[in-house]
């Protein structure tokens, strides 16, 4: 049982000074809510607020740990200098020979009907239509590191104001990485992206402004 509860212990600490560096310029507030979901969606392996609740075993009902981290996630405006800190910390990682990879992906909500935006889309497991969402997202795999790290996720949809296309998200995607990212970091894709809005010139899509 000591195992168990230092194996606790070294995460909190581990997530409380993880939380500390992506939360600069946030408020307490902000910077308390950020460490306590964290710890909640690693501990729990899971996003849904009732089993985060149940991670941060507090000493309050259950119903008003998720009334408070409900209440929290629709009022958190800081998620752009979130994204932006993890990203510079994330920087300091990555070297010349990481390879960022591309990759799109579903999210099916079978049982879902008044989530906001719900569209078509196919699901990657059994190949059937559904309702939900599209993902795409980047990792950055490097030679040092035993596990790949995020740089860029999306989770969007067609029936959203404002949606184009995926090639359009994904070109915003690769906007995103010329930005941070050095341009000797190969970007690497599956045959899913061989239309030719994608060729390229050296490593760059022809079409990218």
């Amino acid at each position: 049982m000591s195992n168990y509860n230092t194996m606790g212990s070294n995460l909190k600490r581990g997530i409380l000074r993880f939380s500390e560096k992506i939360s600069k310029g946030l408020s307490h507030p902000d910077f308390k809510f950020v460490s306590q979901m964290l710890y909640g969606l690693l501990s729990s392996q899971s996003c849904h607020l009732s089993k985060i609740g149940r991670a941060l075993d507090e000493s309050i009902k259950l119903k008003k740990t998720i009334e408070r981290l409900s209440r929290n996630l629709s009022e958190f405006t800081e998620g752009t200098r979130l994204f932006e800190n993890y990203i510079r910390k994330v920087k300091g990682v990555v070297n010349d020979k990481s390879i960022l990879v591309v990759d799109s992906g579903d999210i099916i909500k079978p049982c879902s009907t008044k989530l906001e935006c719900l569209g078509a889309v196919r699901d990657g497991s059994t190949g059937e239509m559904g309702n939900g969402y599209h993902m795409l997202g980047v990792t950055a795999l490097m030679p040092e590191q035993k596990a790949p790290i995020g740089v860029y996720s999306r989770v969007y949809s067609t029936a959203e104001e404002g949606f184009v296309s995926a090639d359009d998200e994904t070109l915003k995607a690769l906007r995103f990485l010329r930005k941070h990212f050095k341009r000797s970091n190969i970007r690497a894709f599956d045959r899913g992206y061989d239309a030719n809005i994608y060729c390229v010139r050296g490593i760059e899509p022809r079409h990218l402004p």
